[in-house]
């Protein structure tokens, strides 16, 4: 069955253009990253890659993934509050049944 799958013609094209379609997709995927790195805002308001600068995406990510997780935080400590409640109220009518 793989001897079929190996020898197939489908196989043999990408052997044959698949050196050819990876380089090609390098070179894309360069200039995507050097076009991306020209668009960026840099420090003092110019245009450029700068690292250090977080870009306004990221930020309200971030954001948003503190709120989350700051959220949890909440809704597990009222969760954990709230179990701990339920225990009692079953113990006290344990002890009055």
């Amino acid at each position: 069955r793989w001897q079929k799958i190996f020898k197939s013609r489908l196989v043999g094209l990408a052997v044959a253009y698949g050196n050819t379609v990876f380089i090609v997709l390098i070179v894309i995927l360069v200039l995507l990253l050097f076009g991306g790195c020209r668009q960026r805002p840099g420090v003092g308001g110019g245009w450029g890659w700068s690292p250090g600068t977080p870009d306004p995406v990221s930020r309200s990510l971030l954001r948003r993934l503190v709120t989350l997780i700051s959220q949890q935080a909440v809704l597990g400590a009222s969760s954990e509050a709230f179990r701990k409640q339920a225990e009692g109220a079953s113990q006290a009518a344990r002890r009055y049944m």
